[in-house]
Parts: structure tokens; sequence; C-alpha cells
């Protein structure tokens, strides 16, 4: 069965974004993602209001990256939710956005390698582990989370799992997914992770990222089964397509063409210099120009947007290549609580009854 998520940028009061994750919880999402970017409302005390004022929905950044902060307070961050939402935390963790880190002075180097050890680092961290390690980004030396909770394995009887006498303790489990677009990030995350968000819309992009996730996984014991496959997709719904198309949407396409890699350019035949071009708009904070220059092409190719039966279809073609959890990302709509009501009403029970 598909797993339904959707993306919230808290650009709004944090009782707006609440607000709309109750209802999103109310009519059938799975999952609540949360961006990170330094000039919104602050990621983790947003994920906390919502956890408080929601019950079952899980909630996690979507995503995070490893230049905003050590994946050391990432990792005590996502244990301190997971506390407070009652076992509901999830973690997303990306190569964060080149243009933004930029504007901060933080140099996009070597994401690959950056996303892979951070992530290796939050597993042993939120498992309760103590970590040293020198890698070629990060450094730790004996450094442990003192407050992650530890229970007793028990066997299917009821008695304690013991080891050489002692008790076997475990951490509750907090998935981690992957915030990854490119062959090489896909490839080198997919042994790690329990799931992967691709940034993507289009069935050519998942048949290319499903090969690139196979190939990350030979020679391993793991299958492509056991990771979920999560769209993570520009999304807007209306009456109409062109209700869809208004307010967001082309600026929303213009910041995932300013970053999307070379191979996903050459995939769907567009040039380098388009790309550049609309990433120079965003950088001096030409909006209107970046906007402007996203062509109907790229929304088709970057985004999800139209009426209920256009959106089913879109959806549908990616659950055909392999997709488990869709995301519906932003703007969802132009007005963002019908929009979800929408979807609640003719998207999610389509999926789930037609799973």
């Amino acid at each position: 069965m598909v797993l339904m998520g959707i993306e919230f940028i808290p650009d709004k009061p944090v009782s707006t974004i609440v607000d709309w994750s109750q209802l999103a919880e109310k009519v059938g999402f799975d999952h609540v993602w949360i961006t990170d970017h330094y000039n919104n409302r602050n990621l983790w005390c947003t994920l906390t209001a919502i956890a408080l004022n929601t019950s079952h929905v899980k909630i996690g950044p979507g995503v995070t990256n490893p230049y905003h902060a050590s994946p050391a307070l990432s990792a005590a961050a996502a244990v301190t939710l997971n506390e407070i939402s009652g076992g509901r935390a999830v973690v997303g963790m990306g190569a964060g956005d080149r243009v933004t880190l930029e504007t901060l002075g933080l140099e996009w180097r070597r994401p690959v390698t950056t996303v892979v050890e951070s992530i290796k680092c939050m597993r042993a961290l939120m498992n309760g582990e103590r970590l040293s390690m020198s890698g070629k980004v990060f450094t730790f030396r004996q450094a442990r989370l003192s407050m992650v909770p530890q229970t007793e394995l028990r066997n299917a009887d009821g008695t304690t799992v013991s080891r050489d006498g002692k008790s076997v303790k475990i951490a509750p489990y907090i998935p981690i997914y992957a915030g990854a677009q490119g062959p090489m990030m896909l490839r080198s995350v997919a042994p790690l992770v329990d799931g992967i968000l691709i940034n993507a819309s289009h069935p050519k992009d998942f048949e290319a990222a499903i090969r690139s996730i196979k190939r990350g996984l030979s020679g391993t014991p793991r299958q492509i089964s056991e990771l979920d496959i999560g769209a993570y997709a520009a999304f807007s719904i209306g009456q109409d397509r062109e209700e869809a198309l208004s307010g967001m949407t082309r600026l929303v396409v213009a910041f995932i063409v300013a970053g999307s890699p070379d191979a996903v350019i050459e995939r769907h035949d567009l040039q380098n210099g388009e790309r550049e071009k609309i990433a120079q708009m965003l950088e001096r904070g030409d909006f209107r120009g970046a906007r402007n220059a996203v062509t109907d092409e790229m929304i088709e190719i970057f985004a999800i947007a139209g009426d209920r039966d256009y959106c089913i279809e879109r959806i549908d073609q990616l659950l055909k290549q392999g997709v488990t959890h869709f995301v519906v990302g932003s703007p969802i709509g132009q007005d963002k609580s019908e929009a979800i009501r929408r979807i609640g009403q003719d998207i999610i029970p389509y999926f789930k009854e037609n799973a």
C-alpha cells in the first residue's frame, strides 16, 4: 500500500503549520515533512509544536542537512522529537540547497561523502552507541547521546535476551530517509537508509533512480523491497490546470531546476545554460525573473500540477516505476487548506482503495 506524505515550508506562523498538519492527519496522510531553511521558522521547534498537537501521523525533517548543523545535534533533536511525539519521529537527511547554503557563506563541499558520513553518525548516535570515527568530513571521539532510552530486548516467550550474562538493551528505532536525486548519491545512500526521498515528479527520473538504487544495493544483503521509495514531488491541485498553476508553482519549479544535477538536466534534453540562468536569478533574489524563466516543459518535467484526474494519472505512473511513498510537496494548491481537503477527498482514497 502506498504511503502518502505532505511537505510544509514553515514560512507561515507555527500555529498555521500546526493547523495544516492536523488537517493532513485528519484526511489520511501518513507523514508530515517539514523543510529546513535558515530564513524560515526553526525546523525542530515547528516539529515539536506539531508533535504536541497530533496523535498518529509520523513527523520529521524533509529534509535537513549536515552543513547547517552537526549530525550529532540533528540526532539529539530527532531523539528528543521521538520522545515528545510518542515514537513518531522520522529523519530526512540530504545535501541541502546549494544556492541557500552559499548565501550563508557555507561551502557546498563533498555532498555525497558528507551525507553518507552524517547518516552513519546519526544512526549510531540514535541507537545509543558510543561513536568514535575519523572520516573525510566528520570526526567524533567517544561521542554518545546520554538521553537515548534503552529497553530490554525480549524473546518471543517474554524472557530477557542475554549476552555474556547481561541483558541486551535496544533503543527505539528512528527511520532515516535520504534526500537524493543524482546517481552517485542514490547509489551511496541506498545500503544505509530506511527510505529515499527523491526530489522528482517524472517517470523517467524514477526509472533512472531505481537503476541507481539497485546498483548501490548490489553486493549487499539488502533488497530494494526493504526501502521506502519516496517521490518528493512539487505538487499543486486545482479544479483545472490554470488554477493549479496559479500562485507559487513556477517559483517552486525554478528552485528544483536550479538544484538539479547534470544527469537530470541531460535526461530531459534541457540546456545547462537554462539551469544556470535560473540559479543566478535566485541567488541574487530575482524571484520574478526566475519564475518567468520556467517553461511549460519544465513544469511537466519537474511538477505535478492539474485537476484530480491529471494528478491521479501522474502519481499512478510513478507507482508503476516502484514508488512506495508519494510526498505532496509545495506549493500543494492555491489555498492550502482547501487543497489538503481535496487531496483527502479525491486522491488518498483512490490509492488506498486501489492498492
